[in-house]
């Protein structure tokens, strides 16, 4: 029987310099997963390659050997001695599998429990591994039975509603501000990946119109456009105070680049309107004086930091629950699982029994050849008959019993009663 076994390492294990060198490009996976099927025990093959972790997946004929076999994959794949990494791999087999990829896809593993993203990753990693014809019938109901539960812990948790990444946070609290974030304009000082996120998280939330501003002029004008924005010049985004209503700002500066009497005479001319600035960067970019004005809000890197912490907690409490879910789930699908085994041993016991039967029956008409076709008829329905009674027994037993922690007993024994084997 077919066991389904698991080599990896994620952030836990593994160090971001040695994930690195063994991370798979996404646009090379389908050559990837062809070398992962010409291994020899490897009988169906996934691959879930993240910045946080990669993993091998293999339905195997021998699992210690798939184990070897997939190690040696990664180091050749990758053009490194497999003593640079081994020591960060774990192994998981059977049960263990099943347990370990329902956490994931439920975000219980991630570096931040509940994050979506995970989802996404694990559902593009079966696409091309089924498109690529490097799944089989376990593999296959192992992703589909994993998405279902990923669903489940969404929906009867509320693992994910709290924000817990900075950029994430920082929109939670402009909705707080503000009360909606429809019609509000955004400016972006500053064009690295943290401001970009956040940019994203505001657009998805209803924000209106996106300035981008940026020392290299080039780098403001590729924001602004993926935004749908306009780019303003560096020298000139103080004016552009006035006109929007969130600042997201992290320009690597060794100095503030606003200070708080610029806020102050900014927020006259704006009839005080409120305000709102994130401050991302590190060195601050913003004078925390700024807070003091009246309708100015101003958050830096630790304060999101600190409400995003505060709502982890929450999500951990949220986990405990995803936990349960998955455990039930795991034995639902070892049930199935376990049956695998039961399905062919009926075919075979029963394709068997009537081989016999038709020899037997076919050796008894030879002798009596005067018999007329009804009686003919009539001998073969009494023949079948019999043998359906005979097997109803066993074929019953080995159903009941092969979701049993006896059950592959029962499927042994009746192998070697009927000489299955031996066919």
């Amino acid at each position: 029987m077919r066991e389904v076994i698991l080599v990896g390492l994620n952030h836990r294990t593994a160090p971001l310099e040695i994930r690195e060198k063994v991370s798979f490009h996404e646009g090379d996976l389908d050559r990837y997963l062809k070398a992962l099927q010409d291994l020899p025990s490897v009988v169906e093959g996934l691959i879930l390659s993240t910045c946080n972790r990669v993993e091998v997946y293999a339905a195997t004929r021998d699992s210690e050997r798939g184990v070897d076999e997939i190690k040696s994959f990664l180091a050749h794949q990758h053009h490194l001695p497999l003593s640079e990494f081994e020591d960060t791999l774990y192994i998981f087999q059977g049960e263990e599998v099943v347990r370990h990829i329902f956490r994931v896809a439920s975000s219980l593993d991630s570096m931040v429990v509940g994050e979506p993203q995970i989802l996404g990753q694990l559902k593009s990693a079966y696409r091309v591994a089924h498109a690529t014809r490097a799944t089989g019938t376990l593999l296959n109901r192992l992703l589909h039975r994993t998405f279902s539960v990923a669903k489940r812990v969404r929906t009867e948790t509320r693992i994910g509603n709290r924000a817990v990444s900075v950029s994430f946070v920082a929109v939670e609290l402009a909705k707080k501000i503000f009360g909606h974030l429809e019609g509000r304009d955004v400016l972006i000082i500053g064009a690295g990946e943290m401001c970009e996120l956040a940019a994203q998280h505001l657009r998805r939330g209803g924000t209106n119109r996106v300035l981008v501003t940026n020392r290299t002029w080039e780098r403001a004008m590729e924001l602004a456009e993926r935004f749908h924005g306009e780019a303003i010049p560096f020298t000139e985004f103080t004016n552009s105070l006035l006109r929007v209503d969130i600042v997201i700002s992290s320009t690597g500066s060794p100095d503030y680049i606003l200070r708080k009497e610029d806020i102050s005479k900014i927020i006259k001319e704006r009839r005080n309107r409120p305000l709102f600035f994130i401050d991302i960067a590190v060195p601050r970019d913003i004078d925390p004086q700024v807070n003091s004005i009246d309708n100015v809000y101003l958050y830096d890197i630790d304060d999101l930091q600190e409400v995003a912490e505060a709502n982890i907690k929450d999500r951990q409490q949220e986990a405990q629950r995803a936990e349960e879910i998955v455990a039930t789930e795991v034995t639902k699908f070892c049930r199935w699982y376990q049956s695998l085994d039961v399905v062919p041993t009926i075919v075979s016991l029963r394709e068997k029994l009537e081989e016999i039967r038709k020899k037997e029956l076919e050796r008894t008409l030879s002798s009596l050849p005067r018999l007329s076709e009804k009686e003919r008829k009539a001998l073969d329905a009494l023949t079948a008959a019999i043998v359906k009674k005979i097997l109803h027994g066993p074929v019953t037993l080995l159903k009941e019993t092969s979701q049993d922690s006896e059950g592959d007993l029962y499927v042994d024994v009746v192998k070697k009663l009927f000489r299955l084997d031996e066919e």
